[in-house]
């Protein structure tokens, strides 16, 4: 990651024959608390959802998991039928446990529920682009990816993306089908230091991941984007960074993210219409490439 190119890279990106914002809304906080049941609130679960499309979201991250069966249908609710340029993308691969823990859901049966959930709670008969969360659980990746390409067959997607995954499994992938978006644990910084470690089961440097998206023109879809709030520990570039421009941390982290990467395509989500006005702006934000540089090094101590 040296040099890094923080040039602020184009606003917009192609998925496909689509070409979409590089900045959308996450779905997961949409639920209630744990990613688990209905929310408190869910008239306001809507207007943030309608208003994130309002200010110009173009490309929202779900799935028939989040809630279980919740973020789905308050999509639904805000938005069916879904506007022109909008690109919902789901995720297969798992389950949430009556614990209100996550597990595997892999198998080629399990990801065709899967798709049936997302096709059903989100009113479409084809999904826009569906990730196939890559877990090694004993079913071959390649197995699962075969799953998805017979789903695409029958019209029930248009697009394969990949979730949770290291440069062998995008080129494996990339040996049978198009990939449109790799979605993978990446934050200000680069996710290589120790947050990465303590918080994330991928050994493999991000870095690498995404410098193969770049080459190929992959959109990168970074998770828990932010690492701020409760993960947060003393970051005095950032702090200087966000006192400079009149910013919150997190909208420095989204605005070093957009400045990271042309591929790269922010996903934060929030049940908060503040804080999903607050995210927004995060795009006027301009960083110089010595404080952006500073900000990396630091985060990745």
């Amino acid at each position: 990651m040296d040099p890094l190119p923080f040039a602020h890279p184009p606003a917009t990106l192609a998925l496909g024959h689509r070409e979409v914002r590089r900045f959308g809304f996450g779905a997961m906080r949409l639920p209630g608390p744990d990613v688990w049941g209905p929310p408190a609130d869910r008239a306001r679960a809507v207007a943030v959802v309608r208003r994130a499309v309002e200010l110009g979201v173009q490309f929202i991250d779900t799935s028939w998991y989040y809630g279980p069966h919740v973020a789905n249908p308050i999509l639904a609710e805000a938005l069916h039928p879904y506007p022109a340029g909008l690109v919902i993308a789901t995720k297969l691969g798992g389950r949430r446990t009556a614990d209100k823990g996550w597990a595997p859901f892999n198998r080629p049966e399990e990801l065709r529920a899967g798709c049936e959930h997302d096709l059903r709670e989100l009113k479409v008969d084809c999904l826009d682009l569906v990730h196939l969360r890559w877990m090694d659980t004993g079913v071959p990746f390649l197995e699962m990816l075969g799953a998805l390409l017979r789903l695409r067959e029958e019209g029930k997607l248009r697009q394969i993306g990949l979730s949770c995954v290291g440069v062998a499994q995008v080129r494996a992938a990339l040996e049978l089908t198009p990939v449109a978006t790799v979605q993978n644990f990446y934050y200000v910084g680069g996710g290589v230091g120790s947050l990465a470690r303590a918080t994330h089961a991928l050994v493999e440097d991000p870095e690498a991941v995404l410098g193969l998206c770049e080459d190929r023109g992959i959109a990168f879809l970074p998770f828990f984007p932010l690492a701020v709030g409760a993960y947060a520990r003393p970051q005095a570039a950032l702090d200087a960074a966000a006192a400079r421009h009149g910013a919150t941390q997190a909208q420095i982290a989204l605005a070093w993210l957009l400045a990271r990467s042309p591929v790269m395509l922010p996903i934060p989500g929030t049940s908060s219409l503040e804080h999903l006005e607050e995210n927004w702006a995060a795009q006027a934000i301009r960083l110089e490439a010595a404080e952006a540089a500073a900000i990396a090094r630091e985060a990745r101590a």
